[in-house]
């Protein structure tokens, strides 16, 4: 488990004195020289995109044809285990990508047949033939021996044609399952939310000469300059500044007093792991993951308290565009009604596919809420609980066991069965719930994206035919994803352990079974 370190948390408490000193001499000295009033920069305009159903057929025997995609794979859950190390190789940066480039979230590359179709390019009849309990049990046995595995080794395959379990091993038993319960949240958000639900962080009149910043759960708001991409971006908190600032002209307000409102969430702040460098404190309202630094991927000091930090910023901006904040800005409510000006975060589906590839923390929480928020629950870590647990309860889906006690998998009181994770990558590749395809297309692809952009390198059967969200905790692996066999059959699998001493040969042990599902026919 990562662990709070002391120099870190003097760093951040110097590092803020520092900047609200700063901030409070510009200001000053802005005020003191009536600096001229900066021209308004024009709104930019956000391309509509809606959210990918499903990979394209592959051909027989598996040709992958994958482009080149940039190494960009943060490490999983968090954890200061061997993936972050290689993660760090990969780009030197270090956090979740938020801006619209190469390294943002790929669409699924061809290597899987249309999901909840036939397998093309079988002989006879154009349907790869279905693997038998006997097959896979003689290819996967042997493997769940391997001695990197821990005490605890549990599996499930499930044909996804057919939606028949034909490989299972102590598939019922709940178990801690580290960052794939991102797979639960993913589906629960999904269903209760939509794909195409988008996060809204506003500016309201809160009487004639004071506004209110209401944040509304995007964590992937930013206020770096907007990249050169035709791609959308995530909501950006100077284009907020430029609405805002036009609206309070046209009321001719050039003075005002601001707020800042974070009542959409509830409950603790603090994830219970404690203050770390792999997740920011979970409020409704901050920049860029509240980040430190510069940095885009990997592990980063966090503003302790992200929502003080976003409102300063949006004052900064305010003023750059001709409106004086009068003193500090403080917390507070927001009435209803009068909204001056909103931007709106990518897509639901385009968050789940960034949270899945790069194994994001602080989208996973924010996507756990909004759930909440959808099932009328309390925006906390118990009502998101309560929320994914019902969601996927509507589904039919084994719960037997299953804990969520957060929506990260950095909680070990997290529990799921092999079964469960399955089935959740069944429900969101059957056609009925054409929703939850992001949860497929978001998952990484082995050796070339995300979290497995640096796995399966050596293991040609693998490599790019496997689909599959990672978790790793101390003593803790998991994997679950999809990937098509030998004969051209898309199965979904997971495979747990518990009670590893060797992480690294632990995941190779992950892997070798994964390949050997896609290595073989299994008849």
């Amino acid at each position: 488990m990562p662990e709070t370190r002391t120099w870190q948390v003097r760093w951040q408490s110097v590092h803020r004195s520092a900047r609200a000193t700063a901030r409070t001499a510009v200001r000053t000295a802005r005020t003191a020289v009536d600096a001229a009033q900066q021209a308004w920069r024009a709104t930019p305009r956000h391309t509509q995109q809606t959210w990918r159903l499903t990979a394209v057929s592959a051909a027989t025997g598996l040709a992958v044809a994958i482009a080149a995609v940039a190494a960009a794979g943060p490490w999983d859950s968090g954890q200061r285990t061997a993936e972050r190390a290689e993660a760090a190789v990969m780009d030197g940066a270090s956090g979740e990508h938020h801006a619209a480039d190469p390294d943002r979230a790929p669409s699924a590359p061809p290597v899987l047949p249309a999901l909840g179709g036939p397998a093309t390019g079988a002989a006879g009849r154009g349907a790869a033939p279905v693997p038998t309990n006997a097959g896979l049990a003689d290819a996967l046995d042997p493997l769940l021996k391997d001695p990197a595995l821990g005490p605890l080794r549990t599996a499930s395959v499930i044909d996804v044609t057919a939606g028949r379990e034909v490989f299972g091993a102590d598939q019922g038993e709940a178990a801690t399952p580290a960052s794939t319960v991102k797979l639960a949240t993913a589906v629960a958000a999904l269903s209760t939310r939509g794909p195409d639900h988008r996060i809204d962080t506003t500016v309201v009149m809160a009487g004639k000469d004071r506004i209110v910043l209401v944040g509304g759960g995007d964590p992937t708001l930013t206020a770096r300059a907007p990249r050169r991409s035709d791609e959308e971006q995530p909501a950006n908190l100077r284009t907020l500044a430029d609405a805002t600032a036009r609206a309070l002209h046209r009321r001719h307000l050039t003075k005002v007093g601001l707020g800042y409102d974070t009542s959409a969430y509830t409950g603790p702040v603090e994830h219970p792991i404690g203050p770390n460098e792999n997740i920011a404190p979970v409020t409704p309202l901050m920049l860029d993951e509240a980040r430190l630094d510069d940095s885009e991927h990997g592990p980063a000091p966090r503003e302790t308290d992200p929502a003080r930090a976003t409102a300063d910023t949006f004052a900064d901006l305010l003023h750059e565009r001709g409106i004086t904040v009068d003193g500090d800005p403080t917390a507070t409510g927001a009435p209803k009604g009068d909204r001056l000006a909103a931007v709106h975060s990518l897509p639901l589906s385009s968050l789940v596919e960034r949270m899945l590839t790069y194994s994001d923390n602080d989208i996973a929480e924010a996507l756990a809420r909004q759930a909440a928020l959808a099932s009328r629950q309390p925006a906390s870590f118990d009502g998101a609980a309560k929320a994914v647990r019902t969601a996927l309860a509507h589904l039919h889906l084994p719960l037997s066991g299953a804990v969520f006690a957060d929506g990260s998998g950095l909680d070990r009181s997290d529990k799921v069965s092999a079964a469960l994770l399955s089935r959740l990558l069944l429900e969101a590749a059957a056609p009925d719930h054409p929703a939850l395809r992001p949860v497929v297309t978001g998952l990484p692809v082995a050796a070339f994206t995300g979290t497995l952009s640096n796995r399966y390198t050596g293991q040609s059967a693998g490599a790019g035919a496997v689909r599959a969200k990672t978790g790793t905790l101390t003593g803790v692996n998991t994997l679950a994803g999809t990937v098509v066999d030998a004969d051209g059959r898309l199965l979904v699998f997971s495979f747990m352990t518990s009670g590893t001493t060797d992480a690294q040969g632990a995941q190779r042990a992950l892997d070798n079974l994964a390949s050997a599902v896609a290595n073989c026919g299994c008849r």
